[in-house]
């Protein structure tokens, strides 16, 4: 039988009802999903929907007895909210909506969620893709993080909005589709074969140092 954090259900603060988020890669919803979420969160009494950081919607107020039977309601997994994994990918509207934009992060986000999300590793990650350098999916306070510019994709890593947040280190720029894909797969090699357990990558660039990520990079 699964435990009640394997099936993405949180305590909350009455010690007595759960929140649950099912898995929204990057954001993007339908009417469809939408009218689904709110009949089922009307359905088992739900005491609010929540949009979260992570832009997924969040079901909470449910009781313990209910939480099965909502997952089966919805069809959908749950997002990796907890524990060390690769939690939800970032992203803004990047070329598909915002006419700013410089590259596709909706697109970039997709492939990066079907490849990492829920991925464990020796502590949590978190991805954020922008469009362009104002990084409206704010990819410098990420572990691993992309924005674009016209020539391609920049990289940065290290960054996070922790108790003690800080800045992402740029580890490469002009990148192609491919080669970020490429970048960020060695990344996430490096930091799973040398990263202690319960460490950021921040945390591992400073053991290491900044040049032995960027050697493995090269």
């Amino acid at each position: 039988m699964l435990k009640l954090g394997e099936k993405g259900a949180i305590i909350q603060r009455d010690d007595k009802t759960y929140a649950i988020a099912p898995h929204i890669p990057c954001g993007i919803v339908t009417p469809e999903l939408l009218r689904k979420l709110a009949d089922v969160a009307e359905k088992y009494n739900a005491q609010a929907m929540k949009i979260t950081g992570a832009t997924r919607i969040a079901m909470v107020g449910i009781k313990e007895e209910d939480i099965d039977s909502v997952w089966e309601d919805l069809g959908l997994k749950p997002g990796a909210a907890v524990g060390l994994c690769v939690r939800s990918i970032r992203t803004c509207p990047g070329t598909t909506f915002c006419k700013i934009g410089q590259q596709d992060s909706l697109g970039m986000g997709m492939k990066l969620d079907e490849r990492y999300h829920g991925m464990e590793l020796p502590g949590k990650l978190k991805i954020a893709v922008s469009g362009c350098n104002i990084n409206c999916a704010e990819s410098w306070v990420r572990d691993i993080g992309l924005f674009g510019k016209p020539r391609g994709w920049t990289l940065v890593a290290g960054g996070n909005v922790g108790s003690k947040p800080r800045i992402a280190q740029e580890l490469c720029a002009d990148l192609s589709d491919d080669q970020a894909l490429k970048s960020i797969e060695t990344v996430i090699t490096f930091y799973s074969a040398n990263g202690k357990k319960g460490e950021r990558i921040g945390k591992m660039i400073d053991r290491l140092g900044l040049d032995a990520l960027k050697a493995a990079l090269s």
